[in-house]
């Protein structure tokens, strides 16, 4: 799959895993959701779900490292100032062959656009918060979330997946 195909099926997912509600029981539906998954496949991932400016779930698995936890942070921090995925921003940043630095000054040690990081939005309303994931390859990670996202709102995973990378 090509970066803009994998840009357009972003975009699918981010218009098509949208919340009825965000609130703090959502939050922390979502995130035992993830944490389910990430146990049953005997995955070191941390995980995040925030409404923005506020952490409403957070788990670190065994095999963590406070680094994870770094990185979730910065990646969070794409999707509240973006309201898109940072797998997304990470993606469109390679495609014109620039970086968050050069292209908008945002620092390095605060931003990453690297996957791992999702918009949760809510109908009506727009982007609420985020969830993060950090653990596994960029790709990986934002596949998770969508997984579990999917799962969360009863879309069909299979659909909205991204293609095999090559």
């Amino acid at each position: 799959m090509t970066v803009a195909e994998d840009l357009e099926k972003i975009a699918l997912q981010e218009q098509t895993l949208v919340l009825p509600r965000f609130d703090h029981e959502s939050a922390w539906q979502i995130g035992l959701r993830l944490r389910g998954l990430a146990v049953e496949r005997n995955l070191a991932l941390v995980i995040d779900v925030r409404r923005l400016g506020e952490q409403m779930f957070y788990c670190a698995l065994p095999g963590t490292t406070p680094n994870n936890a770094d990185w979730a942070r910065r990646k969070g921090n794409v999707v509240a100032h973006f309201h898109r995925s940072s797998y997304a921003m990470g993606l469109e940043m390679e495609q014109k062959k620039t970086d968050l630095v050069e292209r908008y000054g945002l620092p390095f040690r605060e931003y990453a656009a690297h996957g791992g990081g999702f918009p949760l939005r809510v109908a009506v309303v727009g982007v609420v918060g985020s969830v993060t994931v950090s653990g596994l390859p960029q790709r990986d990670d934002h596949e998770f979330i969508v997984e579990g996202l999917c799962l969360h709102t009863g879309q069909n995973f299979e659909a909205l997946r991204l293609a095999a990378a090559q």
